[in-house]
């Protein structure tokens, strides 16, 4: 964060933000978010866990011009890498060699992440700094997701500057198919079990009716 910079959430609310608050009548609410604390400033472990469990996120960046970028980056459980309470860090897979991202951080390194959790209807924006690594095969063995079918080509490190978290308002519950496809094999396990159950009484019923 800036020395200048009074509140961590001033790396989003600027004075043109604040004064479009002041104008929409939304900024008497944050002044006093602001003075008890505001946004994170590093890694908390709730945060932490949040991230080790996310399987997608996505990656804002722009160009020396200002044109911005979003790129999704997703991979198994863990792949999404805390290393300490300001980085998070995670292996960039090959693909369509546009490099738009890796570009865009040689000429700004400010960059966002944002992690959406659907099942649980939780969102988590982080501002930050990123850099592109290259060439660090040790780097890459150490984050690089363990039988997962991908090449990798380099590594992406997330400086946190801020972070906070949304309210749930609006976001459409959804879930991974992996977690679905658990959730139905409960169901029909448990539904064999009943099944079983229901043909044993219906077996000691009938000895009851013939005796």
């Amino acid at each position: 964060m800036d020395s200048a910079t009074s509140f961590a959430s001033d790396i989003a609310f600027t004075d043109t933000v604040k004064a479009l608050q002041a104008r929409k009548g939304s900024r008497r609410g944050f002044a006093r978010m602001e003075q008890d604390g505001s946004w994170e400033t590093t890694i908390t472990p709730d945060l932490a866990a949040f991230i080790a469990a996310q399987t997608s996120v996505f990656l804002g960046t722009a160009n020396a011009e200002g044109q911005p970028y979003i790129q999704h980056r997703g991979g198994p459980p863990g792949f999404l890498r805390v290393v300490d309470e300001r980085t998070i860090a995670f292996v960039d897979y090959a693909g369509n060699r546009q490099y738009v991202t890796s570009g865009n951080l040689l000429d700004n390194p400010k960059a966002y992440l944002f992690l959406i959790d659907y099942a649980h209807r939780r969102r988590i924006k982080i501002w930050g700094t990123a850099k592109v690594v290259e060439g660090d095969a040790a780097l890459i063995g150490d984050l690089m997701p363990e039988d997962y079918k991908a090449r990798p080509e380099q590594v992406v490190l997330f400086t946190v500057s801020a972070w906070d978290a949304n309210c749930p308002q609006h976001i459409p519950q959804r879930f991974e198919a992996a977690d679905v496809t658990a959730a139905l094999a409960e169901r029909d396990r448990r539904i064999a079990e009943l099944e079983i159950e229901i043909s044993q009484l219906k077996i000691l019923v009938q000895g009851m009716q013939h005796s």
